[in-house]
């Protein structure tokens, strides 16, 4: 019998001055790492806050249109050329005489041809869509008097939204006295103000008097001289209101004449606000206030369901093939590397190689869905098959074993037990593959999905654009209003991506499997 010598334990010393000393450096450090992490998850935070509000802030003007409320007067020889009211006569009537006949109404003074132009630019070129389908509805509103909404122009319509200038009014002191009702006048006993304050580049003055506006243009012995935009109702000793326009006239886009204008219409209550449903219903326009994402949108969903029908069945059959079947040889290794580098390739290099082999080889027709589809396919398709194998891989050897021990062949084993398993990981390499090609921009511009097309497309095979190539030309565009259409664009393609990682999750909650 051998005893068991105890040759002793090292001492731990934990309670020496040194050792309570390490464990304080040791709690620091984890502490400070800590701190580092939350402080990298912050800063993140805080850029992605940041560009979100403003990306939301400059989109909120793009979700809501104004229109002006007209009681126009239809008048049959103006929109009932043939006099039959039929529907060939009223549909090539002239309806824009009608409503600026009925703003001309509303808003006098407008006498030369520089004003009447510029009340004509209050409302939208094509403003009067809604009044000639009215009428069109009911041809018997010919000869009579209707109330229609006319939509405002962009610009009329950033300024109602606040967007243009502040509006700042006061209350004057006293009451003065107008030489006129119309033209160039003088205001007796007004307040002395500064002649400095009249010139080109500073804000725009006006007086409210009697019930018209105006401008004022200089100053001297006590006396203000003005140019009347909205006629006086007399030229009686009246209150008065000094009212300043902030941004000064030629810093822009609307003149004084239009704000005095709106702000009368405005004051009517004629000015009615309501939600944009053009921007999702109609594709794109020259025209700011009548342009709209939803060619870009359907472009957008073919191009991606022409994507994923090529790109998830080759992408997963390829994966399969080299990790479960593929010979482990200097070809495939050569196949391997070649599918790892060209998941870096640059992707205005697969829009070169969609310009020169789809379009100039092929024939396919240029700006369609189908071939940004194909195109897109090429440049997701090595992510698929990355994603794939690692899914593949990731199976435990277990499954196949114990599928082959019971009888199943290799083909049953992987697709009946290893790809039900590996579904989840697939499906979310396909969903990153396909976020990364919704916005893709420059392999579409190559193959020329940057033309400006106003129509919807209705199939894969029409001319259409991208939602990314829309928000890059509205970005490129310098009236104000689509900057707003830009960022409102970008919210569609978030909400796109959206949805698009949800019906991911979705599936990938559907197939998955826990062992």
């Amino acid at each position: 019998m051998t005893d068991i010598v105890s040759t002793g334990t090292r001492p731990h010393d934990v309670t020496s001055p040194e050792a309570r000393a390490r464990v304080r450096k040791r709690y620091r450090a984890e502490a400070r790492f800590r701190f580092y992490g939350i402080a990298a998850i912050g800063f993140a935070a805080i850029f992605l806050v940041c560009l979100i509000g403003d990306v939301v802030t400059r989109a909120i003007p793009a979700f809501t249109t104004s229109y002006v409320s007209l009681e126009v007067q239809v008048d049959p020889a103006q929109v009932d050329p043939k006099g039959d009211k039929s529907p060939a006569s009223l549909i090539s009537g002239n309806y824009d005489a009608p409503v600026r006949n009925a703003l001309a109404t509303l808003l006098p003074g407008a006498n030369d041809r520089v004003s009447r132009r510029q009340l004509a630019n209050l409302v939208s070129s094509n403003g009067t869509i809604d009044f000639r389908d009215q009428i069109l509805r009911d041809p018997d509103l010919v000869g009579k008097t209707v109330r229609t909404d006319v939509l405002l122009g962009d610009d009329a319509d950033l300024f109602i939204k606040g967007h243009m200038t502040d509006v700042t009014e006061t209350s004057g002191q006293g009451q003065i006295t107008p030489s006129g009702t119309e033209g160039t006048i003088t205001l007796t006993g007004a307040p002395a103000l500064s002649a400095a304050a009249f010139t080109s580049a500073d804000p725009s003055t006006f007086i409210r008097i009697n019930g018209g506006w105006v401008k004022i243009i200089g100053a001297a012995n006590g006396q203000l001289t003005g140019d009347v935009f909205m006629p006086l109702a007399n030229t009686n000793a009246g209150d008065w209101k000094l009212v300043t326009l902030e941004t000064p006239e030629g810093s822009r886009r609307v003149t004084d004449r239009e704000i005095v204008w709106l702000q009368s219409l405005k004051e009517q209550g004629l000015i009615e606000r309501s939600f944009n449903w053009h921007f999702f219903t109609s594709g794109d326009s020259r025209e700011a206030e009548l342009a709209g994402i939803l060619g870009a949108l359907t472009g957008s969903l073919f191009t991606m369901l022409i994507t994923l029908v090529i790109c998830l069945p080759a992408g997963v059959a390829a994966a399969i093939y080299l990790e479960e079947f593929a010979p482990k040889n200097k070809w495939t290794d050569l196949i391997e590397v070649n599918i790892n580098n060209l998941a870096a390739v640059p992707s205005i290099i697969f829009g070169l190689l969609g310009l020169a082999v789809f379009l100039n080889f092929f024939g396919l027709p240029r700006s369609t869905p189908l071939v940004g589809g194909l195109v897109l396919a090429l440049l997701v398709l090595p992510t698929i098959i990355i994603a794939s194998r690692a899914a593949l891989g990731a199976v435990p050897p277990s499954i196949r074993e114990g599928a082959l021990g019971v009888g199943a062949s290799h083909q049953q084993a992987i697709f009946h037990h290893v790809l039900p398993l590996a579904m989840p990981g697939i499906l979310t390499g396909t969903i990153i593959g396909m976020a990364h090609a919704l916005g893709e921009t420059a392999p579409l511009l190559l193959i020329g999905m940057v033309a400006f097309i106003v129509d919807v497309p209705t199939s894969p095979m029409d001319a259409a654009t991208a939602l990314p190539v829309q928000i890059f030309l509205w970005s490129d565009l310098p009236e104000a209003a689509f900057k707003a259409k830009t960022a409102a664009a970008i919210i569609v393609l978030l909400m796109f991506l959206f949805v698009m990682n949800g019906l991911a999750i979705f599936l990938r909650r559907r197939f998955e499997r826990r062992w």
